[in-house]
């Protein structure tokens, strides 16, 4: 007995039958927070960019990122401390 095999518009017809495909979420990075700003800082005056530079200085590989739901600026550190 032979295998039936699927026609071009089959095979589509199948694959469309299936619902849109959903990938696995991306894996993010391990960060730590070392520190929170409220994005509501005096105009002119930056302290989450100046912590994360002051821990740059010292060795820490510090960056600054905008938390939307909080509203806040986080400086993270990629991986776990």
């Amino acid at each position: 007995m032979s295998t039936p095999t699927l026609t071009t518009a089959d095979r589509r017809a199948h694959v469309e039958a299936q619902g849109p495909v959903r990938a696995a979420p991306a894996a993010r990075p391990a960060r730590t927070v070392l520190e929170r700003f409220p994005a509501g800082a005096p105009r002119g005056q930056w302290p989450a960019e100046s912590f994360a530079a002051e821990q740059r200085r010292q060795g820490v590989p510090a960056r600054v990122v905008m938390d939307l739901a909080s509203d806040s600026f986080l400086v993270i550190v990629e991986g776990e401390r």
